[in-house]
């Protein structure tokens, strides 16, 4: 059997069917196509890097937070100890000092050492105290519990701080629990004497 060319008419006709199932694009409308799929596409990948690097800056501001903040429970209950101790040297009256024995005085020395110790490892790990005595009141730092009339400090100021507040960082770990001062009370206009005859 021998191979017969095949002639350039079957050929040419085999192409043209096969042309005709596929639709016809015109080669400007493929280059438009494939522009707006590009577009398409390079908005999709900027869309996810910015979304990605959203992400990373979120992740790293998390993780720094985490770091500052992350003790925060732990050192509010430590706050009641610093609390303790600060009441327990305050008890004892410069008398109680100026009379005590040697080994009273050295517990002494020893429990304001703690608390300065204590103190320092506090502020080591971002935990700042601060007593707001005669500041403006401030209820984002401090906690009223009660007023007093106070001449000596204007209305709506700090009179008396009764616990002292901390902050850890910039947030507020403790508020300060204060008496906020209050405008003392008019004197009353002296009521007319009865008495007095009638001109």
């Amino acid at each position: 059997m021998t191979d017969k060319p095949a002639d350039n008419d079957t050929v040419a006709k085999s192409e043209g069917d096969a042309a005709a199932g596929a639709p016809e694009m015109v080669p400007a409308e493929q280059v438009t196509a494939a522009l707006e799929a590009a577009a398409e596409f390079k908005d999709k990948l900027l869309r996810t890097l910015a979304d990605m690097e959203n992400l990373r800056k979120r992740t790293d501001r998390e993780i720094a937070d985490a770091r500052v903040y992350g003790v925060s429970g732990f050192a509010r209950d430590v706050l009641a100890v610093a609390d303790n101790m600060h009441r327990a040297l305050e008890a004892i009256g410069p008398e109680l000092r100026d009379s005590a024995d040697a080994k009273l005085k050295a517990m002494i020395e020893g429990v304001e050492l703690t608390e300065r110790e204590l103190m320092k490892v506090l502020e080591k790990n971002g935990v700042k105290k601060f007593s707001p005595d005669g500041e403006r009141f401030d209820p984002n730092v401090h906690q009223a519990m009660f007023e007093v009339p106070e001449a000596d400090v204007p209305p709506g100021h700090v009179a008396q701080v009764i616990q002292a507040g901390y902050m850890l960082g910039e947030r507020m770990l403790r508020p300060a629990l204060v008496g906020v001062a209050k405008a003392a009370p008019k004197a009353k206009p002296a009521a007319p004497d009865n008495d007095s005859p009638a001109q």
